[in-house]
């Protein structure tokens, strides 16, 4: 019997575990919120890519949202406009709205089908106003004095309908998805993609959302990763503190996602190579899961 080469039984061994993942998956939509470094560094998008490319190829259905913030803030910087948050949410003027839509439904959208389709997808963009299927409402936020604030075109989600990315997945599609709704009126609203990723896994029943980060999941106060959560845990992390700042937004919808239906939540570290395969095919895993039970 001829020697193995070195590293091609591990290879066997990852091929081999994969496989009850690849067979209980099969059929299933995966949606998966695209954000973070992984958005960002040239190796990490390429390895995003690929990585859809093969879970789709295996039988499964991903559905990718993705941000764009940085990609936002360097345009209106160009422009002389200075970014502005309240509670998290951009400030959207009418300009910044046109900023939005040129960065998130043109540049950023564009450029994630493009990797796809090279890795040998075919990828299909789109935005919520695509057969008005992110119908959206204005947002108000809580002022200084509790009293509410308009900050312009920022949407909350009022309904989706997952009709166009249903006929996008029999087609053998992967939707992109990038987060801009319409309201009654015909108006766009920019809404936060992690609520818009949350909110399509629930409405098109996925078996998993998956949320890329540029942490490893969720820390506790010791800065070890917690996995195997239940929304109650989650719950008593909120309360306590644990998990507070800029995660809160993101674990919030990744938490409402547990509650509606989607049978797992994975707040992964999009830092490293082919997170997304570690996360959905392999035991270890490489995040925070979070259980609908």
């Amino acid at each position: 019997m001829s020697d193995t080469p070195p590293g091609a039984a591990l290879k066997a061994n990852i091929l081999a575990e994969a496989l009850p993942y690849i067979r209980r998956f099969h059929g299933r939509t995966i949606v998966v919120k695209f954000g973070g470094n992984a958005m960002t560094d040239a190796a990490l998008k390429k390895s995003f890519a690929h990585d859809v490319v093969l879970l789709k190829l295996v039988g499964m259905n991903p559905v990718v949202v993705h941000g764009g913030g940085p990609q936002i803030e360097q345009l209106l910087a160009r422009l002389g406009k200075k970014g502005e948050f309240v509670h998290g949410m951009r400030v959207t003027d009418e300009e910044t709205m046109d900023v939005v839509e040129m960065v998130l439904g043109g540049q950023v959208n564009k450029e994630v089908v493009t990797l796809i389709n090279q890795a040998g997808g075919k990828a299909v963009g789109l935005t919520g106003q695509d057969g008005a299927f992110i119908r959206a409402k204005k947002m108000l936020v809580p002022g200084k004095d509790n009293d509410l604030v308009d900050i312009g075109q920022v949407g909350e989600i009022a309904s989706i309908d997952p009709g166009v990315i249903s006929a996008l997945e029999d087609g053998g599609f992967i939707p992109v998805v990038a987060p801009i709704g319409v309201g009654e009126d015909g108006q766009s609203y920019n809404i936060n993609a992690d609520l818009v990723a949350g909110k399509l896994a629930e409405v098109l029943k996925a078996e998993k959302l998956v949320v890329l980060t540029n942490t490893p999941g969720v820390l506790d106060k010791a800065g070890k990763l917690l996995t195997g959560l239940t929304p109650k845990m989650v719950d008593a992390l909120f309360a306590d503190g644990t998990i507070s700042g800029g995660m809160l937004p993101k674990i919030a919808s990744a938490l409402d996602a547990a509650k509606n239906g989607v049978r797992s939540v994975h707040i992964i570290d999009g830092r490293v190579e082919h997170a997304l395969l570690l996360e959905i095919l392999t035991d270890e895993g490489v995040g925070t899961l979070i259980r609908s039970k």
